[in-house]
């Protein structure tokens, strides 16, 4: 058995080995070849439009001609009240700006979020509302500690941010979502995660049996402490646990002083919860899904999704399909282990 092990990590050794030379090459090789790439775009799109058209494409089947006419003859005196209504900046009917963040272990979304929240927070009042349609699963920590703060520049605005999860907002997803003045999720979304955790294979046996040496030269006491190639002692591992404190430490404050009602304690511990559970706990205000809160605001409100698309490059393409991958592994192990429980 003990041989098997040694085999696998010496073939996964490699595997991590020959993809980071195919990837640096392939860096390398675009970042020589790259022209200027041409700028992002923002589009805009009124829901209420879309979901008009759903609703009368049904009608017209089920409706007889005269009730058919009558609806018709109502919403064209709607829509002109409401063209009217939005007239001025300063007295409009209600808008809502939506947003649709999907994270990554990287967070990459980011780089859109940001011209998105430019672009509405130049505009937006505190009469409207921002909706961030949210789904993630968390990952590194600076690069959704600066999601989190962009999120926060709607708020610093006194514009009303609301987040509705639909499948998952754990880990820097929740410290996205926290952020919010109102947290809305489905009954079985993913939702909390409130820890840090760091995991690294370690490979220094292996190659010391083999007569391999693996030279680390550092300067600063603490420049490098666990690693993959190099033995690990009990002090590099003792310093990693403190810095992960630390971090764990910001999150909780972070939660604290957006959602000074919750018992952060109690649920700082690294578990997830369904939404229902999530609920009770009071890590989310309301039960629902973002289709029936944007159906219900209709009436009341125009509804704007707003989304900017920037010209990627091939490093970033690359790297987001590389994290994507990761990111499905990681939510398939983290079903099979939740799966475990319940069996």
């Amino acid at each position: 058995m003990s041989e098997f092990f040694f085999e696998y990590g010496m073939f996964l050794a490699k595997a991590i080995t020959i993809v980071a030379a195919i990837i640096v090459v392939m860096v390398l090789s675009f970042g020589l070849s790259r022209r200027p790439q041409a700028a992002g775009h923002l589009t805009v799109e009124k829901l209420n439009d879309k979901y008009r058209d759903l609703a009368d494409a049904l009608q017209q089947v089920v409706l007889n001609k005269a009730s058919w006419k009558k609806r018709e003859k109502q919403e064209k005196k709607e829509a002109k009240r409401n063209q009217k209504a939005a007239t001025t900046k300063d007295d409009h009917r209600k808008r809502i700006y939506l947003l649709d963040f999907k994270g990554d272990i990287r967070a990459t979304g980011v780089a859109n979020l940001r011209h998105e929240i430019t672009a509405v927070t130049s505009v937006a009042t505190d009469k409207d509302e921002v909706v961030v349609r949210l789904e993630n699963p968390g990952g590194a920590v600076h690069e959704h500690g600066l999601a989190a703060s962009q999120m926060l520049r709607i708020k610093d605005r006194g514009i009303p941010l609301t987040v509705i999860v639909d499948k998952v907002a754990a880990s820097g997803g929740y410290l996205m979502a926290c952020v919010a003045d109102r947290i809305i999720a489905a009954p079985f979304a993913v939702i909390g995660s409130i820890g840090v955790i760091a995991q690294i294979p370690n490979f220094n046996r292996a190659l010391e049996e083999k007569g391999v040496d693996f030279e680390q030269i550092t300067a600063g006491k603490y420049k490098r402490t666990v690693t993959m190639f190099g033995r690990n002692t009990e002090e590099d591992r003792e310093k990693l646990r403190e810095e992960l404190e630390d971090v764990h430490v910001l999150f909780k404050l972070m939660v604290a002083r957006h959602r000074p009602n919750l018992d952060v304690e109690s649920v700082a511990t690294g578990e997830h919860w369904y939404g229902s559970r999530a609920g009770e706990l009071g890590l989310i205000d309301q039960i629902g899904t973002s289709d029936d809160y944007l159906m219900a605001a209709v009436p009341d409100a125009d509804i704007f999704r707003v989304s900017y698309r920037g010209k990627q490059t091939w490093q970033e393409k690359l790297m987001s399909a590389f994290d994507s991958s990761v990111d499905r592994i990681s939510l398939w192990s983290a079903d099979r282990h939740s799966r475990s429980r319940y069996q």
